[in-house]
Protein backbone atom coordinates (compact mmCIF):
# COMPACT_ATOMS: atom_id res chain seq x y z
CA UNK A 1 0.00 0.00 0.00
CA UNK A 2 1.23 3.14 -1.27
CA UNK A 3 2.00 6.00 1.79
CA UNK A 4 -1.37 8.16 2.36
CA UNK A 5 0.23 11.41 2.97
CA UNK A 6 2.86 13.28 0.66
CA UNK A 7 5.02 15.79 1.98
CA UNK A 8 7.47 18.12 0.46
CA UNK A 9 10.62 19.56 2.92
CA UNK A 10 13.27 21.57 2.87
CA UNK A 11 16.05 20.04 4.33
CA UNK A 12 17.61 16.50 4.80
CA UNK A 13 17.45 16.26 8.70
CA UNK A 14 14.09 17.03 8.67
CA UNK A 15 13.22 14.31 5.74
CA UNK A 16 15.01 12.04 7.59
CA UNK A 17 12.54 12.27 10.52
CA UNK A 18 9.75 12.93 8.72
CA UNK A 19 10.46 9.46 6.81
CA UNK A 20 10.31 7.69 9.77
CA UNK A 21 6.77 8.64 10.57
CA UNK A 22 4.27 6.07 9.33
CA UNK A 23 1.96 6.88 6.60
CA UNK A 24 4.19 10.06 5.24
CA UNK A 25 6.40 9.90 2.21
CA UNK A 26 8.55 12.57 2.46
CA UNK A 27 10.73 14.47 -0.34
CA UNK A 28 13.11 16.70 -0.57
CA UNK A 29 13.06 19.68 -2.36
CA UNK A 30 15.99 22.70 -2.96
CA UNK A 31 14.44 26.19 -3.86
CA UNK A 32 12.07 25.81 -6.29
CA UNK A 33 12.91 22.79 -7.84
CA UNK A 34 10.56 19.76 -6.91
CA UNK A 35 11.21 16.32 -7.04
CA UNK A 36 9.27 13.95 -8.78
CA UNK A 37 6.00 12.96 -7.09
CA UNK A 38 5.63 16.79 -5.61
CA UNK A 39 2.31 17.24 -7.39
CA UNK A 40 0.95 14.52 -4.77
CA UNK A 41 2.03 17.08 -1.85
CA UNK A 42 -0.21 17.68 0.58
CA UNK A 43 1.99 19.18 3.20
CA UNK A 44 4.86 21.58 2.68
CA UNK A 45 7.09 22.73 5.43
CA UNK A 46 8.30 25.90 4.48
CA UNK A 47 12.21 26.68 5.15
CA UNK A 48 13.18 28.34 8.12
CA UNK A 49 14.82 32.34 6.67
CA UNK A 50 13.42 33.58 3.53
CA UNK A 51 10.10 31.83 2.45
CA UNK A 52 9.36 33.75 -0.69
CA UNK A 53 10.33 30.40 -2.68
CA UNK A 54 8.24 28.15 -0.69
CA UNK A 55 5.56 30.76 -0.91
CA UNK A 56 5.57 29.97 -4.60
CA UNK A 57 5.92 26.45 -4.74
CA UNK A 58 2.78 26.83 -2.68
CA UNK A 59 0.88 27.74 -5.36
CA UNK A 60 2.20 25.00 -7.33
CA UNK A 61 0.83 22.29 -5.39
CA UNK A 62 -2.90 21.52 -6.38
CA UNK A 63 -3.54 18.77 -3.46
CA UNK A 64 -2.11 20.80 -0.65
CA UNK A 65 -4.16 21.36 2.46
CA UNK A 66 -1.12 22.27 4.60
CA UNK A 67 1.51 24.64 5.34
CA UNK A 68 4.35 23.99 8.48
CA UNK A 69 6.54 27.13 9.07
CA UNK A 70 10.03 26.49 11.15
CA UNK A 71 9.17 29.81 12.68
CA UNK A 72 6.77 31.81 15.24
CA UNK A 73 6.34 33.77 12.97
CA UNK A 74 3.71 33.36 10.00
CA UNK A 75 2.16 36.46 8.53
CA UNK A 76 4.17 36.36 5.17
CA UNK A 77 1.36 33.22 4.34
CA UNK A 78 -1.55 35.05 5.39
CA UNK A 79 -2.54 37.06 1.95
CA UNK A 80 -1.17 33.85 -0.19
CA UNK A 81 -2.87 30.64 1.21
CA UNK A 82 -6.68 29.57 0.24
CA UNK A 83 -8.69 29.09 3.89
CA UNK A 84 -8.85 25.19 3.33
CA UNK A 85 -5.34 25.29 3.54
CA UNK A 86 -4.06 25.04 7.28
CA UNK A 87 -1.07 27.12 8.32
CA UNK A 88 0.86 25.61 11.10
CA UNK A 89 3.40 27.73 13.20
CA UNK A 90 6.61 26.56 15.26
CA UNK A 91 5.44 27.56 18.29
CA UNK A 92 7.18 25.86 21.52
CA UNK A 93 10.43 25.89 19.36
CA UNK A 94 11.39 29.31 19.74
CA UNK A 95 9.80 31.15 23.00
CA UNK A 96 12.16 30.01 25.52
CA UNK A 97 15.47 31.66 23.87
CA UNK A 98 13.25 34.44 22.61
CA UNK A 99 11.62 34.87 26.25
CA UNK A 100 15.60 34.97 27.54
CA UNK A 101 16.65 37.69 25.46
CA UNK A 102 13.55 39.89 26.07
CA UNK A 103 14.11 39.44 29.85
CA UNK A 104 18.16 39.79 28.92
CA UNK A 105 17.39 43.27 26.94
CA UNK A 106 15.13 44.32 29.58
CA UNK A 107 17.47 44.19 32.90
CA UNK A 108 20.17 45.39 30.67
CA UNK A 109 18.39 48.67 29.94
CA UNK A 110 17.27 48.48 33.94
CA UNK A 111 20.46 48.38 35.17
CA UNK A 112 21.92 50.86 32.98
CA UNK A 113 24.34 48.40 31.33
CA UNK A 114 24.69 50.00 27.80
CA UNK A 115 26.11 53.40 29.76
CA UNK A 116 28.44 51.29 31.83
CA UNK A 117 29.80 49.67 28.65
CA UNK A 118 30.17 53.11 27.31
CA UNK A 119 32.13 54.42 30.16
CA UNK A 120 33.95 51.49 30.41
CA UNK A 121 35.10 52.08 26.51
CA UNK A 122 36.21 55.69 28.24
CA UNK A 123 37.43 55.01 30.85
CA UNK A 124 35.07 56.77 33.29
CA UNK A 125 34.10 55.32 36.69
CA UNK A 126 30.57 57.15 37.35
CA UNK A 127 28.51 54.91 39.38
CA UNK A 128 24.93 55.48 39.67
CA UNK A 129 21.14 54.48 41.02
CA UNK A 130 19.98 52.40 38.32
CA UNK A 131 16.31 50.65 38.40
CA UNK A 132 15.20 47.44 39.22
CA UNK A 133 13.22 44.69 38.15
CA UNK A 134 11.77 43.74 41.90
CA UNK A 135 8.43 45.41 41.95
CA UNK A 136 8.23 46.50 38.26
CA UNK A 137 5.13 46.62 36.34
CA UNK A 138 5.98 44.62 33.38
CA UNK A 139 3.27 44.22 30.44
CA UNK A 140 3.30 41.52 28.01
CA UNK A 141 1.40 41.50 24.61
CA UNK A 142 1.09 38.10 23.48
CA UNK A 143 0.04 35.32 26.02
CA UNK A 144 1.22 32.29 24.19
CA UNK A 145 4.44 30.56 24.02
CA UNK A 146 6.54 33.63 23.89
CA UNK A 147 4.33 35.57 26.66
CA UNK A 148 4.16 33.39 29.21
CA UNK A 149 7.76 31.65 29.04
CA UNK A 150 8.68 35.57 29.81
CA UNK A 151 6.40 35.69 32.24
CA UNK A 152 8.44 32.38 33.90
CA UNK A 153 11.63 33.95 33.58
CA UNK A 154 10.64 37.66 35.00
CA UNK A 155 8.75 35.96 37.97
CA UNK A 156 12.07 35.10 39.86
CA UNK A 157 13.46 38.96 39.49
CA UNK A 158 10.56 39.98 41.58
CA UNK A 159 8.45 41.64 38.48
CA UNK A 160 4.77 42.16 38.29
CA UNK A 161 3.65 40.57 34.72
CA UNK A 162 0.33 41.25 33.07
CA UNK A 163 -0.18 39.08 29.99
CA UNK A 164 -2.36 40.38 27.33
CA UNK A 165 -3.87 38.41 24.38
CA UNK A 166 -7.04 39.45 21.75
CA UNK A 167 -9.49 38.16 24.59
CA UNK A 168 -9.38 38.06 28.21
CA UNK A 169 -9.51 34.46 29.91
CA UNK A 170 -8.49 33.51 33.14
CA UNK A 171 -5.06 35.47 33.91
CA UNK A 172 -5.12 37.51 31.00
CA UNK A 173 -6.16 41.13 29.87
CA UNK A 174 -7.56 41.77 26.89
CA UNK A 175 -5.90 43.71 24.36
CA UNK A 176 -8.81 46.15 24.91
CA UNK A 177 -7.64 47.01 28.03
CA UNK A 178 -3.95 48.13 26.73
CA UNK A 179 -4.77 51.70 26.59
CA UNK A 180 -5.93 52.33 30.56
CA UNK A 181 -3.01 49.61 31.53
CA UNK A 182 0.16 51.40 30.12
CA UNK A 183 -0.01 54.20 32.18
CA UNK A 184 1.38 52.23 34.96
CA UNK A 185 3.72 50.22 33.49
CA UNK A 186 7.70 50.21 33.55
CA UNK A 187 8.13 47.97 30.55
CA UNK A 188 5.86 47.00 28.27
CA UNK A 189 7.38 43.75 25.96
CA UNK A 190 5.79 42.83 22.22
CA UNK A 191 4.97 39.50 21.87
CA UNK A 192 2.25 39.63 19.34
CA UNK A 193 1.85 37.44 15.75
CA UNK A 194 1.82 40.06 12.99
CA UNK A 195 -1.55 40.26 11.12
CA UNK A 196 -3.95 43.08 10.25
CA UNK A 197 -4.90 43.66 13.66
CA UNK A 198 -1.53 44.14 15.19
CA UNK A 199 0.63 46.64 12.21
CA UNK A 200 1.07 49.58 13.85
CA UNK A 201 -0.11 49.00 17.16
CA UNK A 202 2.69 50.66 19.07
CA UNK A 203 1.74 54.05 17.31
CA UNK A 204 2.15 57.36 18.62
CA UNK A 205 -0.73 57.44 20.73
CA UNK A 206 0.10 53.88 22.27
CA UNK A 207 3.90 55.70 23.05
CA UNK A 208 2.13 58.86 24.67
CA UNK A 209 0.31 56.64 27.08
CA UNK A 210 3.45 55.02 28.36
CA UNK A 211 4.80 56.24 31.23
CA UNK A 212 7.83 58.64 31.27
CA UNK A 213 10.97 56.58 32.00
CA UNK A 214 9.68 53.07 31.02
CA UNK A 215 10.91 50.77 28.51
CA UNK A 216 9.61 49.01 25.06
CA UNK A 217 10.86 45.89 24.23
CA UNK A 218 9.46 44.41 20.70
CA UNK A 219 10.18 40.24 20.51
CA UNK A 220 7.49 40.02 17.63
CA UNK A 221 8.05 41.85 14.32
CA UNK A 222 9.41 45.48 13.67
CA UNK A 223 6.10 46.23 11.49
CA UNK A 224 4.05 46.35 14.81
CA UNK A 225 5.74 49.31 16.27
CA UNK A 226 5.62 53.06 14.64
CA UNK A 227 9.59 53.58 14.26
CA UNK A 228 9.29 57.20 13.37
CA UNK A 229 7.14 57.48 16.48
CA UNK A 230 9.54 55.84 18.65
CA UNK A 231 12.29 58.11 17.67
CA UNK A 232 11.00 60.99 18.62
CA UNK A 233 10.54 59.55 22.20
CA UNK A 234 13.98 58.28 22.36
CA UNK A 235 15.54 61.73 21.46
CA UNK A 236 13.26 63.24 24.01
CA UNK A 237 14.35 60.93 26.36
CA UNK A 238 10.88 60.41 28.17
CA UNK A 239 11.19 56.30 26.92
CA UNK A 240 13.87 53.67 26.23
CA UNK A 241 13.37 50.64 24.09
CA UNK A 242 15.03 47.52 22.92
CA UNK A 243 14.54 46.00 19.50
CA UNK A 244 15.18 42.51 17.97
CA UNK A 245 13.33 43.25 14.98
CA UNK A 246 12.74 46.31 13.09
CA UNK A 247 11.14 47.30 9.47
CA UNK A 248 12.87 46.71 7.16
CA UNK A 249 15.31 44.04 7.80
CA UNK A 250 17.99 44.34 7.54
CA UNK A 251 18.05 47.76 8.94
CA UNK A 252 19.35 50.15 6.31
CA UNK A 253 22.60 51.83 7.15
CA UNK A 254 21.20 55.12 7.27
CA UNK A 255 18.77 54.36 9.33
CA UNK A 256 18.74 56.68 12.19
CA UNK A 257 17.53 54.24 14.57
CA UNK A 258 21.27 53.14 14.65
CA UNK A 259 22.18 56.53 16.67
CA UNK A 260 18.63 56.71 18.80
CA UNK A 261 19.77 57.24 22.14
CA UNK A 262 18.12 55.16 25.14
CA UNK A 263 18.12 52.29 22.38
CA UNK A 264 19.24 48.62 22.70
CA UNK A 265 19.54 46.97 18.92
CA UNK A 266 19.92 43.35 17.91
CA UNK A 267 20.12 42.23 14.21
CA UNK A 268 17.00 39.76 15.40
CA UNK A 269 18.82 36.89 17.00
CA UNK A 270 16.32 36.00 19.87
CA UNK A 271 15.56 32.66 19.11
CA UNK A 272 18.94 32.16 17.30
CA UNK A 273 20.82 29.97 19.99
CA UNK A 274 22.10 26.52 20.11
CA UNK A 275 20.04 23.27 19.53
CA UNK A 276 17.41 25.83 17.24
CA UNK A 277 17.03 23.30 14.61
CA UNK A 278 16.59 20.44 16.93
CA UNK A 279 14.00 21.98 18.87
CA UNK A 280 12.31 23.35 15.58
CA UNK A 281 12.28 19.49 14.38
CA UNK A 282 10.88 18.17 17.18
CA UNK A 283 7.67 20.59 16.80
CA UNK A 284 7.21 20.30 13.16
CA UNK A 285 7.73 16.21 13.56
CA UNK A 286 4.60 15.93 16.29
CA UNK A 287 2.72 18.39 13.48
CA UNK A 288 3.19 16.33 10.47
CA UNK A 289 2.42 13.20 13.23
CA UNK A 290 -1.08 15.18 13.69
CA UNK A 291 -1.68 15.57 10.21
CA UNK A 292 -0.77 12.05 9.54
CA UNK A 293 -3.91 10.94 12.03
CA UNK A 294 -6.57 12.81 10.89
CA UNK A 295 -6.48 15.11 13.64
CA UNK A 296 -5.90 19.28 13.69
CA UNK A 297 -2.45 19.97 14.52
CA UNK A 298 -2.18 21.84 17.90
CA UNK A 299 -0.33 24.87 16.35
CA UNK A 300 -3.07 25.47 13.64
CA UNK A 301 -3.47 29.30 13.19
CA UNK A 302 -6.60 30.88 13.88
CA UNK A 303 -7.31 33.23 10.21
Amino acid sequence: MSPQVTVLLPDEPGAAKAAAIPGLRALLYAGEQLPPGAEESEVLVAPDGDVSSAIRIAARLPRLRMVQTMTAGFEQWLPHLPERVLLCNARGAHGGATAEWAAASLLSLVRGLPTYGRQQAGHVWAPTEDGTLLGAEVLVLGAGDLGTSLRSRLAPFGANVTLVGRTARDGVRSLDEVAELLPQQDAVVVMLPLDAGTRGLVDGSFLARMRDHSILVNAARGAIVDQAALLVELRSGRLRAALDVTDPEPLPADDPLWDAPGLLLTPHVGGFVPGRAARIWAVVEEQLRQYVAGQRPANAVER
